[in-house]
């Protein structure tokens, strides 16, 4: 039932023109994971060049980097996770979407929620934070910390993430390091998960 849900959300997906990323896209950037099996959706920011080539989010340098820290917390991204971004389609120069991109893209991402159902959402990044939790406060001050978010009419257990690719350009994996934090926060998800 899932998989027919989000199929025939998807082909709305591909027709869409509701903004200008429409008119720019080479391919909508859907989802990646099993929706039958993901305990926990993981939302990323937008999809970038790699993304938009083969219409799969996070399989950049990026992605690389989040499936490395996926492995080291046990975390499987084809069976725990069901993965997707704030807008389907690629922003130019891979800027940060803006709100009224969000906006249009607000109603295939709540969709997306409510099919699968996750124990657990994962904000990866401060635009995917930023999208779903108003108070204005640093992902830095608050990742990690297990949020209650109303998302589409229902309280859903929320954890903000560093962006693999702010980690990118941290190298240091010393005590309290960002990806040395980013791996605890991932075993933390891990256990719920589990449950």
């Amino acid at each position: 039932m899932k998989t027919k849900l989000l199929e025939s959300l998807k082909k709305e997906c591909l027709d869409c023109q509701r903004c200008e990323l429409g008119k720019t896209r080479t391919n909508v950037v859907f989802s990646d994971g099993n929706p039958k099996s993901a305990k926990a959706i993981l939302i990323g920011e937008a999809p970038g060049d790699n993304e938009d080539k083969t219409g799969i989010p996070f399989v950049g340098r990026a992605g690389k980097l989040l499936n490395e820290f996926l492995e080291k917390a046990g975390i499987s991204r084809e069976r725990d996770l069901y993965i997707i971004n704030t807008v389907k389609c690629r922003p130019p120069k891979n800027r940060v979407p803006a709100d009224s991109e969000k906006k249009s893209c607000e109603d295939y991402l709540l969709k997306q929620i409510d099919i699968v159902n996750p124990s657990v959402i994962i904000f990866c990044g401060a635009t995917a934070l930023k999208s779903f939790y108003d108070k204005k406060i640093a992902i830095s001050k608050i990742r990690g910390e297990i949020l209650e978010i109303e998302i589409g009419g229902k309280i859903r257990k929320c954890i903000p993430i560093f962006h693999p690719s702010y980690l990118l350009r941290q190298h240091s994996i010393k005590e309290g390091s960002p990806r040395d934090l980013m791996l605890k926060d991932l075993q933390k998800i891990k256990t719920l998960i589990d449950g």
